[in-house]
């Protein structure tokens, strides 16, 4: 890993502090980590190879970030500001889930640089993946999938805080 892989993977992570205290749910503030994955995308996506079981990969880490992202957003409270803006607040498990999907992603990616490339290479002939363009796709995906369904289940949250605010009182 490069200097510039471990600072990358250290403001993706990093990313879990506003949540922590709290963020006003602007477009501004909903779009940042999804903008954050895309830079990274852009860094690291080569290619995107469907060769092979390529695309399973990439099912099962976007299943993943998916199941990681939902409960991270099922387990953040939502409530509206002073200034009536909604508030997004992840507590320990969703700061947790955050920081476990974004480890396990830089964690592998350790790995494989320091002494874990002939397993994964193995791995990858024994299950026809094409290579390392194929697991970074995947992993880019899990991030993105972690990203996109937090911010989905957050906003499902927002709406229907909205929506209940805004139903009138019958007596």
């Amino acid at each position: 890993m490069t200097t510039t892989d471990y600072l990358i993977s250290a403001a993706l992570i990093l990313l879990v502090i506003p949540q922590i205290r709290g963020t006003r749910q602007t477009p501004r503030n909903v779009l940042l980590p999804v903008v954050a994955v895309a830079a990274a995308a852009q860094h690291y996506l080569r290619s995107f190879p469907t060769q092979g079981h390529d695309v399973q990969l990439y099912l099962v880490a976007v299943l993943i970030g998916a199941v990681l992202g939902a409960a991270c957003g099922a387990t953040t409270g939502v409530h509206r500001g002073s200034d009536g803006v909604a508030l997004a607040k992840a507590g320990a498990v969703a700061a947790g889930l955050w920081i476990v999907g974004m480890a396990l992603r830089a964690g592998f990616e350790y790995w494989t640089t320091h002494g874990g490339s002939t397993t994964v290479a193995q791995f990858s002939r024994d299950n026809l993946i094409t290579g390392s363009a194929a697991w970074t796709a995947a992993l880019l995906l899990m991030a993105l999938a972690q990203v996109l369904s937090r911010l989905a289940v957050v906003q499902i949250k927002v709406r229907r805080m909205s929506s209940v605010a805004a139903t009138p009182v019958r007596a």
